[in-house]
């Protein structure tokens, strides 16, 4: 995201999806647009809550762990809202991210765990072309 100005949204071919690149300081921003996306789509408002607990863990470590700039990626379907968060960082996980629970008394290091908590399901891709998170939220 440039700094300064607002995250840049598009809507995609398909069913309600919509994209949104970011920056840190665009995060409240993010988090709004998530919410209403969801509330639009059908997620019961006792789910909201969750849902961007979850979202907001995968979007801020996106923007403070890559590279700076991310994008995230929210469409519909049936049953579920997917979300799709992408930056252009690497990373060589040792294993699949997310699945030790943090130590006692952590302060950092615990956002993937808790959003593989809070999803219905999740994925991890890293390449040469940056590292998505894919979450899927029941509705």
């Amino acid at each position: 995201m440039n700094e300064g100005a607002a995250p840049h949204e598009r809507l995609l071919p398909g069913a309600e999806a919509r994209e949104l690149a970011f920056g840190l300081p665009d995060l409240p921003e993010v988090r709004d647009h998530a919410a209403g996306y969801a509330t639009r789509n059908g997620m019961p408002d006792a789910l909201v809550g969750d849902f961007l607990v979850a979202v907001n863990e995968v979007t801020t470590n996106a923007v403070t762990h890559g590279d700076g700039k991310a994008q995230i990626r929210l469409f519909a379907m049936s049953d579920r809202i997917v979300v799709e968060v992408h930056d252009e960082g690497h990373w060589h996980p040792a294993g699949p991210p997310g699945r030790t629970p943090p130590a006692a008394h952590a302060t950092s290091g615990m956002g993937l765990w808790v959003a593989r908590r809070l999803a219905t399901s999740i994925t991890f891709t890293t390449g040469p072309r940056g590292t998505t998170v894919t979450m899927g939220f029941e509705v």
